[in-house]
């Protein structure tokens, strides 16, 4: 638990911005990385929820981990407004609060839950490639429009 504790405040909340109580980690950062950034940003929030249904973790509570790292994801890939949003949501940090809720539960655990968990991460996985695509496409038209502009 201290390891995803650990990666949800790198993720989330590990630079503190001078002057403010405010901070922010390295999602929202690599999440600015043009065609990619919130394809790795998905990818380290998954490992926390597959984690979050290898420490038992219920059908319920995984899911709402899941919606929000999809969420973020998808805002994110919206240019300036989803880092913003990825700064705030703060996706890691919610997730890692719910399963320590649920793990103060005494509830029985399931090997179900292994099964539903890939079962969402496969979710998220076609998210990604869909981020991934959309962002291309973003970033192409981006290009085009530049480029029609300065001829």
């Amino acid at each position: 638990m201290q390891r995803l504790r650990r990666l949800s405040q790198l993720l989330d909340s590990a630079i503190k911005i001078p002057g403010t109580a405010f901070r922010i980690g390295i999602d929202p950062i690599i999440g600015l990385i043009p065609g990619g950034g919130d394809t790795m940003g998905l990818m380290m929030s998954a490992f926390i929820v597959l984690e979050a249904a290898q420490m038992g973790a219920s059908k319920s509570t995984l899911g709402t981990m899941a919606f929000n790292v999809l969420l973020e994801t998808i805002a994110g890939t919206v240019p300036g407004v989803g880092d913003l949003f990825d700064a705030t949501w703060k996706s890691n940090v919610r997730n890692i609060t719910l399963l320590e809720q649920h793990l103060d539960l005494p509830q029985p655990q399931s090997a179900k839950n292994r099964w539903f968990a890939l079962l969402l991460i496969a979710g998220l996985a076609l998210a990604l490639v869909l981020c991934a695509y959309l962002s291309f496409r973003l970033l192409r038209w981006f290009v085009q429009l530049v480029g029609g502009a300065a001829s």
